[in-house]
């Protein structure tokens, strides 16, 4: 079921807000909810965050909890700051894989008063004041024209926290609809390399052959394809070749059962990567 993603400075409120939308959906729903964070993993921050290495090996272990916890039945919550746009973006694929919706909460204060919230905290919970600073330079804040940070509930620290728009955005909403690189694969028919192989080739040749008598801007046809090659200028073998490598690394990781959409596609792939 959904998963909601909090985002904000360090101390900023953001596992206060995460125990209220914990709270409320308990209370209003049968759902479990789950809050997968820092202090979940037992994070110790000065540590992970003053290392680039650590802190990617621990956002790497939240996003593989969150893909461990999200099911058709519970709430998923990830408390972290979530402050890289990549790594939001990363969550919003793992959700289209899901096939859940999701949202983003953005509690959002300055510098200066997470900073002062900072050091009201107990010694073992605040963060060293240079990691905090850097912390908050790298801050890449949610936009949400961006899919990914969409639907976005930005919340001040005396706001009350929009509970209802917030369910309704997971529960009234569809869920992303999955692409291509986030469904499930098929498995390949066992002379699915062969037919990549050999079609990839043919049109290569077809498209070789007729560059002899055509001129740029003329439409190619090539075996197997009901599309045509477009070509605005002359392509020589080794970059066709190129193309049909790069064409073939991807294909084997994103196989399809219909071998007969393989000409289709290196056209698609081929027009594309030559305009």
């Amino acid at each position: 079921m959904p998963l909601i993603v909090m985002c904000g400075y360090p101390c900023s409120g953001k596992s206060r807000r995460a125990e209220e939308l914990k709270v409320y959906f308990e209370e209003s729903t049968e759902r479990k909810v789950h809050i997968v964070g820092d202090g979940s993993l037992g994070v110790e921050k000065n540590t992970v965050y003053a290392d680039s290495q650590k802190e990617k090996t621990v956002r790497a272990s939240l996003k593989a909890e969150v893909e461990r916890k999200v099911n058709k039945d519970d709430i998923v919550i990830l408390d972290s700051l979530n402050y890289i746009k990549g790594y939001r973006y990363e969550l919003f694929c793992l959700i289209k894989h899901a096939q859940t919706p999701h949202c983003l909460v953005y509690s959002l204060t300055s510098h200066e008063e997470s900073s002062l919230w900072n050091t009201n905290r107990d010694a073992a919970d605040e963060y060293n004041q240079d990691i905090f600073d850097a912390l908050v330079q790298r801050f890449e804040a949610p936009d949400s024209r961006n899919r990914w940070d969409s639907p976005l509930f930005t919340i001040l620290k005396d706001d009350t926290l929009p509970v209802e728009a917030i369910s309704d955005a997971l529960f009234k909403r569809k869920a992303p609809p999955p692409n291509q690189s986030t469904q499930s694969q098929p498995l390949s028919s066992a002379n699915f390399l062969y037919e990549l192989d050999k079609i990839t080739q043919d049109v290569l040749m077809a498209i070789f052959n007729a560059q002899k008598t055509s001129v740029p801007g003329d439409l190619i046809a090539v075996p197997g394809a009901s599309e045509k090659i477009e070509l605005t200028r002359n392509v020589n073998m080794a970059e066709l070749r190129k193309l049909r490598r790069q064409f073939i690394s991807y294909t084997k990781l994103h196989p399809t059962e219909n071998t007969g959409q393989i000409a289709n596609m290196f056209v698609q792939y081929l027009n594309k990567s030559l305009h």
